[in-house]
């Protein structure tokens, strides 16, 4: 899976969106770097990359 997503576009970062499972509704917006990805699919927990 980590493969079809795009690092190329916004420096090595893909958008990442947590939604509510019941109500759709989003609940954070932030990206992830393949790590991140990795990690998350690894974990089954969400990881997110950081700026700082």
């Amino acid at each position: 899976m980590i493969d079809k997503l795009n690092f190329g576009k916004l420096n090595g970062l893909v958008p990442a969106i947590v939604q509510d499972a019941s109500s759709s509704q989003v609940l954070m917006v932030g990206f992830m770097n393949r790590d991140a990805v990795a990690r998350t699919m690894e974990e089954r927990f969400v990881t997110f990359w950081s700026r700082t």
